[in-house]
């Protein structure tokens, strides 16, 4: 069973928006697609670019550095440069809690 951790609230993270947080020693990225919210690393895989500085399209963040994208959902690579996906993590929301898993 997973441990879920509350990282940030609601109404932190607006619907179109990215923030990142910091949790366990590791920088994460939460998205907020439509009022749904996706936690991914912060890190794009294509050159560790910060992805929280860069920009949410629909389902995807794109790395402002090279213009890699990540689906927030899946961690799939949308667009090159990158190749390998970005890790994700399980998210719930408790309240006005955003909570995630980190294993």
């Amino acid at each position: 069973m997973a441990n879920f951790i509350t990282v940030a609230k609601v109404s932190d993270v607006q619907p179109g928006a990215l923030k990142t947080f910091k949790v366990n020693g590791k920088r994460i990225l939460i998205a907020n697609v439509a009022g749904t919210f996706f936690a991914t690393q912060d890190l794009c895989t294509h050159d560790n670019g910060p992805l929280g500085d860069g920009e949410l399209i629909g389902e995807d963040v794109e790395c402002p550095r090279h213009g890699a994208r990540f689906n927030v959902k899946t961690g799939k690579v949308t667009a090159l440069p990158a190749i390998l996906p970005i890790k994700t993590f399980p998210v719930k929301v408790e309240g006005d809690e955003i909570q995630i898993a980190i294993a």
